[in-house]
């Protein structure tokens, strides 16, 4: 994440929401341990391009409203308004200050700041792109429950109202999916087009379909000049493959690298970080043979999780404990027991289709071995295995029975509630459990208007107890992520919450 160089005094009304975040120790590390750096020095027409390779090919045309918003971010393409720090407070970005005027109500003050087409970033401009965020769909996850609305106030100001009391509002504006681009960008209506539009260090310059971007360096970047003059960006969706150009020197930098091939790669070039992120099974409650919850339960009963932490992860991973793991410092201390879980049901060779994608490497390994534990107790089972954004639509339509993703529970808002909101409440736009109960709702609903930190916290365990009892998600492993730096570069971000990966200090 690039150096922020304005410091925040933050409202007392503020602070309650804030520390709701895991308290992570230090900053952001780098590749090599150097820290980030604020600009790039020396000759700004100097600095090598840096060769990444990327799990994920856009799934939505690089939509900065849905999944590919996080690509952007990591590239260094888009910013929003705050940005997350290590601690997982809300810090400035575009915004270089806000505080709350009343209970629905909050000013943010702009910094002096340009977007990649060379126009200002205005209020008018911010308020316009947080419009269209609002009126996409489906909405991005962080707008999950939520309604707002922006107005430019002043030369500097936008004011912005939520519908319902909102105490997260400034962890919540600093998701991937609420980047902030260029009037421009939303000149077609079917797409919004991130292609030099948006205002971080590194800008869009072309894209080739699934398989390719190119990105050079923005010089008028607010937070200072990168070190490097562009990114080559390279969507390799196998893991084997990544990690072999990475150690063929084909790449620079592979996110996402696989544990079996974790041991090939050198000490010096593999990099492991905790993070947020927890891989679970989810069940079709609304169609198929686990809408029945009997069979849920019977399901849920069946995954022995420390096989898949000690076996498919090799150690790299937690065994699951609910939907927050340990990165959620807070949570084990306030877990409840999930209540109302039904009797578990006789399978009697139920046929159920099972899905997961190969961006990450041992989901299909974690399929396999779910495959086995799930036939061992009397289901049949069919599998899935796609590339992640050939998947996706398929299974927030209900085609599969039950859904292997890795999903970091903070990437959204940074907020725990977001993602109960999002992935299982009636109106969630990431709804793969296609989860619609009144209990969940209203306990969600209790957690998301709740702003005293220490309520708040057990509100939000009291909804993961609500979901943990539908049996609709079974949580599987909590997750370590790998990443392949080559020994020449420095200032790789890596950030517990995914959203970084390239900055102002990343060279080579």
């Amino acid at each position: 994440m690039p150096h922020l160089r304005h410091a925040l005094s933050r409202p007392r009304g503020l602070l309650a929401a804030l520390l709701l975040t895991p308290l992570l120790s230090g900053c952001f590390a780098s590749g090599d341990g150097d820290g980030t750096g604020a600009g790039g020095t020396g000759d700004a027409k100097s600095g090598s391009r840096l060769r990444v390779a990327l799990a994920f090919p856009p799934a939505e045309n690089l939509s900065p409203h849905g999944a590919d918003a996080t690509l952007l971010s990591r590239l260094g393409v888009t910013e929003g308004l705050t940005a997350l720090d290590a601690n997982g407070a809300a810090a400035p970005a575009l915004a270089q200050s806000w505080r709350r005027e009343n209970d629905r109500t909050w000013l943010f003050t702009l910094r002096e700041a340009t977007f990649q087409d060379g126009t200002d970033v205005t209020p008018s401009a911010v308020a316009a792109a947080l419009t269209h965020a609002t009126e996409a769909k489906p909405a991005p996850a962080a707008l999950s429950g939520v309604t707002l609305t922006a107005r430019a106030e002043g030369s500097r100001g936008v004011r912005i109202t939520t519908g319902t009391p909102d105490p997260v509002l400034p962890l919540r504006l600093s998701s991937p999916g609420l980047a902030v681009l260029a009037p421009k960008a939303y000149g077609d209506k079917s797409h919004v087009d991130p292609v030099g539009t948006g205002t971080g260090p590194f800008e869009l310059t072309k894209v080739d379909g699934a398989a390719s971007a190119t990105l050079d360096r923005f010089d008028d970047y607010w937070g200072g000049r990168a070190q490097a003059s562009g990114v080559d960006a390279r969507f390799i969706a196998d893991g084997t493959a990544r990690a072999n150009a990475l150690r063929t020197g084909q790449v620079d930098v592979a996110e996402a690298v696989p544990v079996a091939q974790a041991a090939v790669l050198d000490k010096a070039t593999r990099h492991e970080t905790a993070t947020t992120r927890t891989t679970s099974l989810l069940l079709n409650t609304r169609s198929g043979p686990f809408k029945d919850p009997k069979l849920r339960a019977a399901a849920r009963a069946a995954v022995d999780t420390s096989a898949l932490a000690q076996g498919v992860y090799e150690g790299h991973a937690d065994a699951g404990a609910g939907i927050y793991g340990p990165a959620v410092t807070w949570a084990e201390g306030k877990r409840k027991q999930p209540a109302g879980r039904a009797a578990e049901g006789r399978p009697d060779g139920a046929s159920v289709t099972l899905a997961t994608y190969d961006n990450r490497p041992e989901l299909p390994e974690v399929a396999q071995v779910l495959k086995q534990q799930l036939e061992k107790a009397g289901f049949r089972v069919k599998l899935v295995v796609r590339e992640y954004s050939r998947l996706e639509g398929d299974a927030l339509a209900g085609t599969f029975d039950g859904v292997v993703l890795a999903r970091n529970t903070l990437v959204d808002t940074g907020d725990p509630v977001a993602v109960l909101a999002s992935d299982y409440t009636c109106d969630g736009g990431y709804n793969l459990a296609l989860l619609c109960d009144r209990d969940v709702d209203r306990a969600v609903a209790k957690a998301e208007g709740t702003v005293d930190s220490g309520e708040r916290q057990d509100a939000a365990m009291a909804a993961e107890a609500e979901i943990l009892g539908t049996d609709a998600v079974v949580p599987l492993v909590h997750q370590r992520v790998i990443t392949g730096v080559g020994s020449a570069v420095k200032g790789v971000l890596l950030d517990p919450y995914e959203r970084t990966l390239v900055g102002t200090g990343t060279r080579r």
